[in-house]
């Protein structure tokens, strides 16, 4: 049974500042049987980070038209079931499920707060200028604002693959985004620089162990990067490589596009 302050020790482990700010993506599942649960694991975290971020991404929202820009990595009209069960995007909208107890814990903290963005909004605690910064047009900004602090990105149980800030090292190395569309109580509206897959994203862990501090708490690895060397080092590598960190499943419609966009580069990014 892992404790409190087996998790305390665990994120004490990574010596980073706790003034700093984090970005915490986590699978509680992967630790094993917490003694209190999710509260144990979100009250381990700020009594080791006063500025706490974790996305807090709606995904229901979601809708798919009947057509739209080309190469956007989505197939037009197929969302006529889908689109059916969307729901308008409202601040009090639980996390999606993909992303983990433990932020839909700390978006229901009293102290946490919300950004708005209808698809990708982050929640957080002390971070309320990260938050404040996001807007449909710039979805990541609340990451460049930890970034600009000297942030650091922490994963317990989990891998790159579900890394968020590495979106921004590929809107650094300029690999084309997509669009993508929500629901909201105003309308529907257009969502610009929505991000690509990150399945393939895991292949960057050897490039970065120079970088990475790691524990283990219960049966997960706990691991950090700090956010500034990280994205400039996978920035390097994508510039390098344009089809870098793709992920290799057969018809994955938006590593699909990039690695179109990459071989047809004259064609128009939208």
């Amino acid at each position: 049974m892992v404790s409190f302050r087996d998790l305390v020790s665990g994120f004490k482990h990574l010596e980073i500042d706790p003034a700093k700010p984090v970005i915490v993506h986590a699978s509680l599942s992967a630790v094993g049987d917490i003694r209190g649960g999710v509260d144990t694991a979100l009250g381990a975290l700020l009594a080791c980070y006063t500025n706490l971020m974790m996305p807090s991404f709606t995904f229901k929202t979601m809708l798919i038209p009947e057509d739209g820009p080309q190469n956007n990595g989505l197939l037009y009209g197929s969302g006529k079931d889908t689109n059916r069960m969307a729901e308008f995007f409202t601040e009090g909208m639980p996390v999606d499920p993909l992303i983990g107890e433990l932020a839909e814990a700390l978006r229901n903290h009293a102290e946490a707060k919300r950004s708005t963005h209808p698809i990708l909004s982050f929640c957080g605690i002390g971070v309320q200028d990260a938050l404040a910064s996001q807007s449909l047009e710039e979805p990541f900004e609340p990451i460049m604002c930890l970034t600009e602090q000297q942030g650091w990105v922490i994963l317990l149980g989990v891998d790159h693959s579900v890394n968020t800030s590495l979106h921004v090292a590929e809107q650094h190395a300029g690999r084309r985004p997509f669009t993508r569309w929500a629901l909201t109580p105003h309308g529907i509206v257009e969502c610009p620089n929505f991000p690509g897959c990150s399945d393939g994203f895991d292949q960057v862990a050897p490039y970065l162990v120079g970088m990475t501090r790691q524990t283990q708490v219960g049966n997960a690895i706990l691991q950090a990067l700090p956010l500034d060397p990280m994205i400039q080092s996978v920035a390097s590598i994508i510039r390098e490589d344009p089809e870098a960190l793709l992920c290799e499943r057969e018809n994955c419609p938006r590593c699909d596009a990039v690695r179109h966009h990459v071989h047809h580069p004259k064609q128009k990014a939208v």
